[in-house]
């Protein structure tokens, strides 16, 4: 656990997501995550996880939330599946110069290389893909971008409908601690502070530029510790 929080602990302040997503009209529902995981290793189901995957890396912009809620929280029943995967790459990324579209095309071209190769290594890293429309736009692919866009959306939405985040039976679930900073983040906030609560849920302190203190959300981690030390058990 003391890993766990110290790989969290570095998260914060570090993540920013190229627009902020509307979330007002998503429908909020705590997952079924038995049913989520009968559901995509039944071959006949709609949700097949190996076919969900499939639609995904075609960037299929015809999946809707549905289609995302299955294919995000199903990733944690997948047996490669491992919420603190360390990077594949040592980044050399000037986060507050690409943040500021201030990059040279070169650079540019290395934001993308990295960023493609850590998704292959961790298909909803959100850092990366966030990058990696920030770089696609300064390149001028603004059609590519748009798709990638549409996927960093979509999962943040299946986050945000999972919960309110307003307590711990509505907390949100993610399958990553990144995530939970992601998602804050692009709702307009700034995360400050980062609390366990035993036996399973994490809250993160938020403000905003106009106002420092302004409350918190809840995560539920459960399946994310779950699966993790089922398949690492010396970390426990």
């Amino acid at each position: 656990m003391k890993y766990i929080v110290a790989i969290v602990s570095l998260i914060i302040g570090i993540c920013s997501v190229t627009a902020q997503v509307k979330f007002e009209n998503v429908k909020r529902e705590a997952p079924d995550l038995a049913l989520i995981k009968k559901q995509i290793n039944d071959r006949t189901s709609p949700y097949y996880y190996p076919r969900l995957m499939d639609e995904y890396q075609r960037n299929d912009t015809l999946m809707k939330i549905d289609k995302f809620r299955h294919l995000y929280l199903g990733y944690m029943f997948q047996e490669d599946y491992n919420p603190y995967r360390p990077s594949v790459i040592e980044s050399n990324i000037d986060q507050q110069s690409l943040d500021k579209g201030e990059l040279s095309r070169q650079e540019c071209d290395s934001v993308i290389s990295q960023a493609q190769l850590e998704l292959q290594n961790k298909p909803f890293d959100l850092v990366q893909m966030s990058n990696l429309i920030k770089a696609l736009k300064l390149k001028g692919k603004t059609n590519l971008a748009k798709i990638w866009q549409y996927k960093l959306d979509y999962i943040l939405m299946a986050i945000v409908s999972t919960g309110t985040g307003a307590d711990e039976e509505n907390a949100w679930y993610v399958i990553e601690p990144q995530h939970e900073y992601m998602l804050l983040n692009a709702m307009g906030y700034i995360v400050t502070n980062h609390i366990f609560y035993e036996p399973y849920y994490e809250f993160l302190v938020v403000g905003t530029p106009q106002k420092p203190k302004t409350g918190g959300f809840y995560f539920n981690i459960h399946t994310v510790l779950q699966e993790y030390y089922r398949k690492y058990p010396e970390e426990l």
